[in-house]
């Protein structure tokens, strides 16, 4: 059987989230520069999605609001069928324990990425604006839906929720975006310039970074046997593997375009570790964490490489085709 595309030929995006890991290890980021770091990935991608929306037309714009069935399918996927793995993965208490699995099971509640989403279905030639509406309106849910699904199927005592979280989705994201749309008809075509790609790649290697620098620091991979991290790997490459094949199959049963099915499956298979793990800090308490977000995080690490990987392969086939 022969190897996945981006094992035999690895794509630049891969290999620049490799390297930040490896820097990560090497020299995570701590203290002040750490803060400074935060501060710069959170400017990239707000000037992402300000690219993105003086990349749009307002009629793309207003296209990808009004694709209703698209966001539908893609909040069953992150919040209807996510979680019902989540429970299937039940018996793996016995294997890598009870914190570990319910790292598991919050893994499964968490909303979907944002920007590495959008970014790999812009690099996919997919329906970024469907994508970006899609991917904010995941977060935008979360905020009630993953304390709620945690609360019911984690049996969580208490909950709070912070409402500093939709103040933080629109200032970051929506408010860039919009800023975009109004600025398009001077820095439209700017926009539009091959140099301004690169900030896709770029803000998903800063994320990378950030986060593994933040466990790096925290001491979270001191807290697990190998075997316990194989096996967290092994089916964190599954479960995006199955996710992105099923998401495909059920795009193409439901008459989705080609376009709208790259957004499906790049929206509906992910997990936000920018997300989910302030929301852990909210829903548990940042002192209980422990091992409860190693899950999401490895999770994280591996949905990014096998969708760099996917995204690059759409990309050129898109490019034979044409």
């Amino acid at each position: 059987m022969p190897l996945p595309t981006f094992l035999r030929k690895p794509d630049p995006l891969i290999l620049m989230i490799l390297a930040a890991v490896v820097l990560a290890i090497a020299l995570p980021a701590r203290g002040d520069f750490a803060d400074s770091f935060s501060l710069a990935t959170k400017a990239a991608i707000a000037l992402l999605f300000f690219l993105y929306g003086a990349r749009l037309s307002p009629q793309e714009a207003l296209a990808g609001l009004k694709h209703w069935r698209l966001h539908s399918t893609i909040l069953a996927f992150t919040y209807l069928v996510f979680p019902l793995i989540g429970l299937a993965l039940f018996p793996l208490k016995y294997v890598i324990g009870n914190e570990l699995y319910l790292g598991l099971l919050f893994m499964s509640l968490v909303p979907s990425t944002v920007q590495s989403s959008v970014a790999f279905t812009s690099v996919a030639r997919g329906n970024v604006a469907g994508a970006i509406v899609a991917a904010s309106a995941s977060n935008l849910v979360g905020v009630v839906a993953t304390p709620v699904l945690v609360m019911l199927l984690m049996r969580s005592d208490s909950l709070t929720i912070s409402g500093q979280v939709f103040v933080n989705v629109a200032l970051q994201l929506l408010a860039p975006f919009v800023l975009g749309q109004l600025l398009r008809r001077w820095v439209g075509n700017l926009a539009k310039k091959k140099i301004t790609k690169h900030v896709d790649r770029t803000s998903i290697g800063m994320v990378v970074y950030s986060a593994f620098s933040a466990g790096m620091v925290d001491g979270v991979w001191t807290h697990v046997s190998p075997p316990q991290l194989l096996v967290l790997v092994g089916l964190s490459i599954l479960l995006v593997l199955g996710m992105l094949a099923l998401t495909n199959s059920v795009g193409q049963r439901l008459g989705f375009s080609r376009a709208d099915r790259i957004a499906i499956q790049f929206c509906g298979t992910k997990k936000s570790l920018a997300t989910g793990l302030p929301m852990a800090a909210i829903i548990f308490g940042s002192a209980s964490l422990g091992l409860l977000i190693l899950p999401l995080m490895i999770f994280h690490q591996v949905q990014l490489m096998i969708c760099a990987g996917r995204a690059a392969a759409y990309a050129k086939a898109n490019n034979i085709e044409q």
